[in-house]
């Protein structure tokens, strides 16, 4: 499937019979191709730009519909020859020998809210960003800040009086103005997401795993409700299955006596790893439940505050440990946010 053009093939599972057609993304011509082959019809296409629409739109028409992962194809070694036809026909026979690794289509309420926190964490980026060219155009002209923290209502003061008192020369003054305005409307942009992210957290099917999940140190309202929409079915994995979705597993390669262990495999969800790797953080210092901790257990139940007290001291243990045995930082870090995504599970799963 493309975003202008739809490459088709259908086999008959009882004659073998080859149909081929090229369509248009319409989903009336897909359906109307559809209906016309002979026999009850199931249909698979990859993942991808175009959405779920024609999933959603073929199961509501009757039609059998399973969404490919395209990264779990199976392709034949010696394939060189890469068309749109021969994926159409490679599909269909995939699909005849139920053969197809399916992803896991959201609901149309959990893709509006995937949306909603994917263009949040685009904001945070975006901020970065201009932070970094505000930040690097003031140092290439030899200002720098040292007056505590940055990006706090004292810097904003320096950086006005910078703008305004210091910078003589009027392209420069231009450029430090547009980049000022940039870093402006885009912290604007993000808190505006930021408190639809928290009314929608609030009032949704997901606020019941939000509270619970928030029981974790690391992770705030904003967190949970990002990782309860990025993972969707909680139930489809285990405690130990989590951590591989999000790609926080080490990469391995065994063949015989030997086995060979690397980084991480990075695979899955990005933007879920991301959080869970700087929640993780939150566990190095000494465990004391605070205020806001604490007004968070509030909003669970009794059995979701002890198993998130249990994991807030385990991961702290474990941060220990890591420690004594030197190990770097980052490295147990990332061992963390493994066991975090495993903590993270057992509390979404978890029966009121």
């Amino acid at each position: 499937m493309h975003a202008r053009s739809v490459a088709a093939a259908a086999i008959d599972g009882v004659t073998g019979e080859l149909f081929q057609a090229r369509l248009t993304p319409a989903h009336d011509h897909i359906r109307g191709w559809l209906m016309d082959l002979p026999g009850p019809v199931a249909v698979t296409y990859e993942a991808g730009p175009t959405g779920f629409g024609l999933y959603r739109s073929l199961r509501a028409a009757g039609i059998r519909c399973e969404v490919a992962a395209p990264s779990k194809l199976q392709r034949p070694a010696g394939d060189r020859v890469k068309t749109d036809a021969r994926d159409a026909i490679h599909l269909a026979r995939l699909l005849r020998m139920d053969e197809v690794t399916a992803v896991t289509v959201p609901s149309v309420e959990q893709e509006t809210a995937r949306d909603l926190v994917r263009a949040r964490e685009d904001s945070r980026a975006d901020l970065m960003r201009a932070r970094h060219r505000l930040s690097k155009l003031l140092l290439r002209h030899g200002f720098v800040y040292y007056d505590g923290r940055a990006w706090t209502g004292r810097h904003d003061a320096w950086l006005r009086g910078v703008g305004h008192q210091r910078l003589d020369n009027p392209a420069t003054r231009l450029t430090f103005e547009s980049d000022y305005e940039a870093v402006l409307s885009t912290t604007a942009r993000r808190d505006r997401l930021d408190a639809a992210i928290a009314t929608m957290a609030t009032d949704s099917e997901f606020t019941a795993v939000v509270h619970r999940l928030s029981c974790l140190r690391g992770v705030s309202t904003l967190t949970a409700f990002a990782l309860a929409v990025e993972i969707g079915d909680w139930h489809r994995f285990t405690g130990n299955t989590i951590g591989s979705f999000v790609g926080l597993v080490p990469s391995e390669h065994s063949s015989g006596s030997s086995r060979t262990q690397g980084p991480i495999t990075k695979t899955g969800n990005t933007h879920a790893r991301r959080l869970l790797v700087e929640a993780a953080w939150h566990h190095r210092p000494t465990y004391r439940p605070g205020k806001t901790l604490r007004d968070r257990w509030e909003l669970a139940s009794p059995a979701a505050r002890l198993r998130g007290d249990a994991g807030n001291r385990r991961l702290h243990a474990r941060w220990v440990r890591f420690t004594d045995r030197q190990k770097r930082p980052v490295t147990a870090n990332v061992a963390i946010a493994r066991e975090l995504a495993g903590w993270c599970w057992s509390l979404a799963v978890m029966e009121e």
